[in-house]
């Protein structure tokens, strides 16, 4: 299984934002969108093997299941409907028990810490930074869940969060890109079982 994990720092944590809006009034929910576009599709399908984690501004995790999601479409607007969709339904989700107003999609009364906790159950926690080891210098457990930031970078509290239990801190190359791109980058290196094999 492999796993995203995306802090959303001025994402909206009700569903009242404009879906014709996403850059602004939506708290750059456009980024989030796109990570979730490059974490769970392909060109004709979906990668089942693969959940991305959003967490809105401290407040929500929502989750996206490419094993589980139907009649999603990798445009920004449907995705961002998906969000808002699930945040109308925050209120059937019940302590730690989530609800899932659509087949794939589960929103999550859980904070940053919680979220990245959970997690950490369940797969190897690393984090995607510019300063971090050259991703073709790191043997990755077959299950990992990998950590990015918006367009923001991460605050002192989150990486003091994150210091307890992430087990490597990784660059997927020497310039700094986008954080859809980035999930990009680290499919395609798993995908090629760390660029040797291409069939």
């Amino acid at each position: 299984m492999r796993q995203f994990i995306i802090f959303g720092h001025e994402t909206p944590t009700d569903p009242s934002f404009s879906l014709d809006d996403l850059a602004g009034g939506a708290g750059r929910l456009d980024v989030l969108c796109r990570c979730v576009n490059s974490a769970v599709f392909l060109s004709h399908g979906m990668r089942e093997d693969t959940k991305i984690q959003l967490v809105l501004s401290d407040t929500y995790r929502v989750e996206f299941d490419g094993k589980q999601l139907q009649y999603l479409h990798p445009d920004e607007r449907t995705i961002a409907s998906r969000i808002k969709n699930a945040l109308e339904n925050a209120d059937m989700a019940i302590g730690h028990q989530p609800a899932e107003p659509s087949p794939g999609v589960k929103l999550y009364r859980m904070d940053t810490r919680s979220t990245v906790e959970a997690v950490a159950e369940q797969s190897a926690v690393i984090q995607l930074h510019e300063s971090g080891t050259p991703i073709t210098d790191v043997d990755m457990p077959q299950s990992s869940a990998f950590v990015l930031s918006d367009h923001q970078r991460f605050t002192t509290e989150e990486q003091e969060i994150l210091d307890e239990v992430v087990e490597e801190k990784i660059s997927v190359g020497p310039k700094a890109i986008h954080a859809n791109h980035a999930i990009t980058v680290v499919h395609n290196y798993l995908d090629t079982e760390r660029y040797r094999q291409y069939e």
